[in-house]
């Protein structure tokens, strides 16, 4: 019930995506968007949705940092679609789910780009929350462990509120997301929309930017080249790294389970920045050095999700450990910078 002034109105149920729905001889399909879906995660995400027959998946993207590479496969399957789309434009599909992941995650592009990355993080959300009122969708976002800021608890728990500057270089992102995921709530409080919320921690795997600045990437990609291993400094600071498979599951199994969350979706195996490079290092190229280099600011000195939530309410855990997920990366940057296995 809507209260407006002293009258009280019931507020309809938006129509469904279609008049075929409920129609006794046609099975329709689940028709999902997923925006951002030719980037890193959002990619693995349409491989995922695509294997079940009864799925059909649009993607929405700008490619401002996704590649139409990614969705190669799907081009031309006619249960697929990709719209060239930026989402600080309004789209306007019938579906039944969104999962809204566009926005640019790397530090390398949303300093080159502040403005735009704010922009998609409120604009786009907004959008995206406007459509899945329109038509009745359920819409999962993907937030981020940047929401925790430089954490004064450890590891951080979905309760605990965060430790961030308002006015640093990344806080276009940082802030962003937590604009977003108030963005939701509020969506949900006084619209009824089914959201979901995932807090999302460093992720790793096969279709990363090969340069996006992130810590993974670069390390793989340097030990490919011969370069020495660039660890910021002081090299004690730590990360926690989920393969893009286990994320990929942990956000399906969101999105159908009945909580709204936040809940975090990340790898607790902590690891610092030189234990990190040492194992690349061993792993790729033992040749290569470790050089310390001078750090961004703001980068956080510890990040480690606390995952009792997702254990407890989506029996979800990760499966894939780092020294088993980094060799499948390797694999496939080498195929994209053209180095070959030494024999």
């Amino acid at each position: 019930m809507a209260s407006n002034g002293d009258h009280q109105t019931t507020v309809k149920p938006p129509p469904s995506p279609s008049p075929l729905r409920n129609s006794k001889f046609s099975q329709s399909n689940m028709r999902i968007l997923v925006t951002g879906g030719a980037g890193f995660i959002g990619s693995h995400l349409v491989d995922k949705l695509m294997e079940n027959e009864k799925n059909e998946v649009i993607v929405a993207d700008n490619y401002f940092t996704g590649s139409k590479d990614n969705l190669r496969k799907w081009i031309g399957q006619p249960r697929f679609e990709l719209i060239r789309h930026d989402v600080t434009e309004p789209l306007l599909v019938e579906v039944d789910q969104i999962y809204h992941l566009a926005c640019p995650a790397s530090p390398i592009f949303y300093k080159y780009n502040p403005v735009k990355t704010i922009k998609t993080n409120v604009i786009g959300t907004l959008n995206m929350l406007g459509l899945a009122k329109r038509v009745g969708a359920r819409i999962l976002l993907t937030s981020t462990s940047e929401v925790y800021g430089d954490p004064l608890v450890h590891p951080q728990p979905e309760s605990y509120w965060g430790n961030v500057n308002p006015i640093g270089v990344r806080s276009c992102y940082d802030e962003g997301k937590r604009v977003a995921e108030t963005l939701m709530f509020d969506y949900h409080r006084q619209h009824g929309i089914e959201i979901r919320i995932a807090r999302i921690f460093n992720t790793y795997g096969p279709r990363m930017n090969i340069d996006d600045g992130r810590v993974v990437s670069n390390f793989i990609a340097q030990a490919l080249r011969g370069e020495p291993l660039t660890v910021q400094k002081p090299g004690t600071q730590t990360r926690s790294f989920c393969y893009v498979s286990d994320m990929v599951d942990g956000l399906i199994r969101l999105m159908e389970g009945e909580n709204t969350g936040p809940i975090n979706i990340g790898n607790p195996g902590e690891f610092t920045m030189t234990e990190l490079a040492e194992t690349v290092k061993e792993l790729i190229n033992p040749g290569v050095e470790i050089n310390m280099v001078e750090n961004t600011p703001d980068d956080p000195r510890q990040r480690k999700p606390d995952i009792t939530k997702a254990k407890a309410l989506l029996g979800w855990e990760p499966k894939v450990k780092l020294r088993d997920g980094l060799p499948l990366m390797e694999e496939d940057f080498r195929l994209r910078l053209g180095v070959t296995k030494k024999k």
